[in-house]
């Protein structure tokens, strides 16, 4: 039967001086909290579960927190921590109490018997299969330590990868939304102030003042729906790439034939390609079962679809490096780079190469992108917020002829 798992208790005592104390403690129950306390020589004359925050709660569980806890466990491992200590030394410094709890319930679960790797599937939405299966290949082989540190290896570096993708996109559409934001604010508040004072001009308004105080009035009687559309037309499509495989391949093909952004895409999923692809095989893990890991780790519905081809080439006796360039979709290096490796026997020491190379041709192409789009931006800013003004001041430059 599984322990309990530990929670966090507050309690208020007196040690044994006699000085009151208050503090807070993991433990099972308040009895065994009790009997912990009197170790360290206090008396608890209050033991109550630490009541839970009105608003934020706890934070949600992130791959980098996953990363983290794999990289500390796996140093724990390496120092001869016995597994089950390993994971309350990491549980105690956690400050994510989301990830603290993930963390004990498994190191219940193991000190229960259960095996690691089937205590890591028991939480699918943290630990993928990809996670599961080289964990299990360490506890089957003895060398538990050394895979976590490679499974560690690996997750900090698609992390770094993710974050290098994130940083790219970041900027430039947080300077959008700002730029929507501020040409709202003017169209809804200050064109119309100009508006008034056009009435009285007696004259033609310019075309495109006309244009821009009409889509002022539009903007004053529709804000709130156009936002609502704006708001939900978002989240429907982030939900329809989620449930509808047609819906995500749309959206990952477009992404592809993006200037500049499609190319970032194009290497981040070569690195994980050979990332993913090197981490398993050096793991042991026979070639045909790694290709499958690594059809789901690209991020891509079409470089996924082409990885399961590859693995069906390859299960008929076809060579890697054949099957990828008969896919026709990945970089010349990467296959080269495969071919090596499999004539010289170091297909994972090829490929994690590859994997570097790549990794850091996104991390250049992220930087110049930052660089490249700034102008641009400030282009973009200046041509509707400039637009705006030449608008409302046409007429006042008119405004001689009527007078």
């Amino acid at each position: 039967m599984a322990n309990a798992a530990a929670v966090a208790y507050v309690y208020k005592g007196v040690d044994t001086k006699g000085k009151k104390v208050e503090g807070e403690i993991n433990g099972t129950s308040p009895a065994l909290v009790k009997a912990q306390l009197r170790k360290q020589g206090i008396i608890a004359n209050r033991v109550q579960k630490k009541p839970k925050p009105l608003f934020g709660g706890k934070k949600k569980v992130k791959p980098a927190d996953i990363a983290i806890f794999t990289r500390q466990l796996a140093t724990m491992m390496k120092a001869g921590v016995p597994l089950v200590q390993s994971f309350e030394i990491v549980a105690d410094g956690l400050d994510n109490q989301g990830v603290k709890e993930l963390v004990l319930k498994i190191r219940d679960e193991v000190a229960s018997g259960t095996a690691f790797a089937d205590a890591l599937r028991k939480h699918p939405l943290y630990f993928d299969d990809l996670f599961c299966n080289l964990v299990a290949s360490g506890e089957q082989s003895g060398a538990l330590e050394t895979m976590l540190d490679r499974i560690a290896t690996y997750k900090e570096k698609t992390e770094a990868l993710k974050s290098k993708i994130k940083k790219a996109m970041t900027y430039p559409i947080a300077v959008i939304v700002v730029a929507i934001v501020v040409t709202s604010i003017l169209l809804i508040k200050v064109v119309p102030q100009f508006a008034e004072t056009f009435s009285s001009f007696g004259a033609q308004l310019p075309a495109f003042t006309l244009f821009v105080v009409g889509l002022s009035e539009w903007m004053q009687a529709n804000w709130f729906i156009a936002l609502i559309c704006v708001v939900f037309g978002i989240g429907g499509l982030v939900e329809a790439k989620k449930r509808n495989r047609k819906v995500a391949d749309f959206f990952d093909r477009m992404i592809l034939k993006m200037p500049i952004v499609g190319i970032i895409n194009y290497n981040s999923i070569a690195a994980r390609f050979g990332r993913t692809l090197s981490t398993t095989f050096a793991a042991g893990v026979p070639l045909i079962d790694a290709l499958k890991s690594v059809a789901g780790a690209t991020g891509n519905v079409i470089y996924e679809e082409a990885t399961l081809k590859i693995r069906d080439s390859v299960a008929t006796g076809i060579p890697l490096n054949a099957a990828m360039r008969h896919s026709g979709l990945y970089p010349t290096m990467l296959i080269q780079m495969a071919a090596i490796g499999e004539e010289s026997g170091a297909l994972d020491e090829m490929l994690g190469k590859a994997a570097d190379f790549y990794e850091d041709a996104v991390d250049n192409m992220v930087d110049n992108l930052t660089t490249l789009l700034e102008p641009m931006i400030m282009a973009v800013l200046g041509i509707l917020v400039g637009g705006l003004m030449i608008a409302m001041y046409l007429p006042i430059f008119q405004l001689g002829n009527v007078v």
